[in-house]
């Protein structure tokens, strides 16, 4: 999983690959590594370090060439160490775990049957050297090998189960890199002088190199020469790899938001974009229509009376505050399931249902996984709330949302979250309006209210100051609760994930009311309980829950509207936001939990956009 970058050329390959590499860190990785074919054989560096130190060790060992592939590994089969970096090397049978080979290559996603291939390749005379899935697919891929690299890829790829993206070249055969994709992204780069090609798990990474790219479907597997290239597609009729054309766009790749400014990390910088993200993500919308999700959205929304909304991680508590939107304001059934869940088990199918995904990247493997297996059983009408228009997400629906948070390089979501948010607020006004729910005085004021986020958001951002005060209390800690009702449940939930993601804490949220059916055994005057307090229907049961606190010695930080009449005093500790914000409300209340996390995170110094163990884009299961 993680980061790909591979190039053909007439050039010094190593620094672009390097820089790409670079590119993807914000995905997180434990290890990293490139491979080029130099003077007739197999080269490599690799690095349990940053990518920095990865091209000081290429430097030092005058890695140089014009074919070669870089990787960033986010450990799945065996330890973050040296001998399961990528790339990995074949030697054929026979040869030493350590022999330098043929076969350079590497993986994305995980090989099911890896086992099993092992233990084949070992009784022809293969030596392993690391742990992982990915050295297994070298093997294979040299035991085919007769002289044409394409010929050997294209045997061995049907005998993988799983999710791949691989890239893969020869030193028996220079300036020639074959890669292929099933599960796991990849993109084509043209080069712009024509005598050089790319390929890359995100075209991010090849931001200044080219523009042009094409992004490849399910199946694909394409033949890198130089000055020319080619892809072929697995038939399910003849079996057989057939020739396919596929579009080659110009795509304008921004490498802008990679620059900190004025923050110390991305994760601070990208909180204090969420007006703009918001406000960007509104910016085409002149009134509420199903048009916005797509042409045919009037008549795909005639035609359902249910939403199923699959997602994982911070994207599931977005469905989940989602579900009370579509409930209250649509009148919509709605059931939420993570993703990753969701194809396991037996389930009742409707027809009649829209199945909404959510994803940041687009390329969330569990959510894409779960979207196939709705379609496959018949739920045909589906629809992506996502930040990256060119994602696989967004190719397999058929109607989409595209939120315009712009990149977002720190692992832990922020403006990503918020835009999903709107997102899914325009598409519960949009559902009400067709099922006859939304009067036009309704649609006015919820539009103004839109219009009006971005400069709420500002205000709240302005609490800051407060937010860093409380971090040093919770910097010392090492459990925390988060409590909300309702709507803001969910928000609760969030602010909970993002705490232990960045700083390491051990936190849970719960629904207030929750509270007397267990987690009050854990309250002490060493369990912090963040409450999030909005001035709705709730807010008397929520004082109660708040009392239940106090009485066993516990210590509340509460986030409260200005007008709850909640006041400090010992033991209760109040940050007042600037106003109520109505249905909205979750989109307000979660941006000082961001801060929360990312203060505390700070003062814990913790790394804050590279929390360990996690990646930014999950591309297995």
């Amino acid at each position: 999983m993680c980061g790909i970058v591979g190039a053909v050329s007439q050039r010094n390959i190593v620094p672009i690959l390097i820089e790409g590499l670079k590119r993807l860190e914000y995905r997180g990785y434990d290890s990293c590594g490139v491979a080029v074919h130099q003077d007739g054989r197999l080269q490599r560096a690799r690095s349990t370090s940053r990518v920095a130190e990865l091209m000081g060790q290429a430097e030092q060992d005058g890695i140089v060439s014009g074919t070669g592939i870089a990787h960033t590994r986010w450990a799945t089969h065996g330890a973050p160490a040296v001998h399961n970096a990528h790339p990995h090397f074949s030697a054929g049978p026979g040869a030493t775990a350590d022999a330098v080979g043929r076969i350079a290559l590497v993986h994305n996603g995980i090989i099911e049957n890896h086992d099993e291939l092992r233990a084949e390749l070992k009784t022809r005379g293969y030596a392993f050297s690391s742990q992982t899935d990915t050295e297994v697919i070298a093997h294979l891929i040299d035991r085919y090998y007769e002289g044409d690299l394409l010929e050997a890829v294209q045997q061995a790829l049907p005998r993988l189960k799983g999710a791949y993206a691989v890239a893969v070249f020869c030193r028996d055969e220079p300036h020639r890199v074959v890669a292929a994709r099933e599960g796991s992204p990849l993109v084509l780069g043209v080069g712009e002088q024509g005598d050089e090609h790319f390929v890359a798990s995100d075209a991010m990474a090849l931001a200044g190199v080219t523009e042009q790219i094409c992004y490849l479907e399910e199946g694909d597997v394409v033949d890198l020469q130089l000055g020319r290239f080619w892809i072929c597609h697995l038939s399910a009729e003849s079996g057989r790899y057939e020739p396919v054309q596929r579009e080659v766009k110009r795509v304008q790749i921004h490498s802008g938001a990679a620059e900190l400014g004025p923050y110390r990390h991305y994760m601070q910088k990208e909180i204090f974009e969420q007006p703009v993200a918001i406000a960007n993500t509104l910016d085409a919308v002149g009134g509420i229509s199903p048009e916005l999700f797509g042409d045919g959205a009037y008549r795909v929304f005639n035609e359902i009376d249910k939403v199923l909304i699959l997602a994982c991680g911070t994207s599931s508590y977005s469905g989940l505050t989602a579900k009370y939107w579509l409930e209250s304001i649509a009148k919509i059934p709605t059931s939420v399931e993570i993703a990753s869940e969701y194809r396991y088990r037996e389930s009742v199918p409707d027809p009649k249902t829209l199945v909404v995904t959510i994803s940041q990247s687009g390329e969330t493997a569990d959510t894409l996984a779960a979207l196939k297996h709705a379609r496959a059983q018949g739920m045909t009408h589906t629809l992506t709330i996502c930040n990256v228009a060119t994602s696989a997400m967004v190719r397999e629906c058929e109607l989409a949302y595209i939120t315009r948070a712009g990149a977002e390089i720190g692992v832990a979501s922020t403006k990503a979250f918020t835009t999903q948010l709107v997102g899914l607020f325009l598409l519960t006004l949009a559902l009400a309006q067709t099922r006859g729910r939304l009067s036009e005085a309704d649609e006015a004021a919820h539009l103004k209210a839109l219009r009006h986020l971005p400069v709420a958001v500002q205000g709240v951002l302005a609490l800051e100051p407060q937010v860093m005060a409380w971090s040093e209390e919770f910097a010392r800690k090492e459990n925390a609760l988060f409590l909300g009702r309702g709507l803001h449940y969910p928000i609760a939930l969030e602010g909970a994930l993002k705490l232990k993601e960045i700083t390491y804490i051990h936190a849970e949220a719960y629904p207030a009311g929750e509270l007397k059916h267990g987690p009050l055994a854990l309250v002490t005057a060493e369990m912090p309980v963040v409450t999030v307090a909005p001035n709705d229907t709730l807010l008397e049961k929520l004082k109660s829950n708040m009392q239940e606190v106090r009485a066993r010695g516990g210590q509340l930080y509460v986030f409260a509207d200005g007008d709850t009449r909640i006041e400090s005093e010992p033991g209760l500790h109040v940050i007042r936001m600037p106003e109520h914000y109505g249905a909205l409300s979750p989109i307000l209340h979660v941006v000082p939990l961001q801060l929360l996390a990312y203060h505390t995170a700070c003062a814990r110094g913790t790394d804050v956009d590279k929390p360990r163990n996690l990646a930014k884009s999950v591309t297995v299961e």
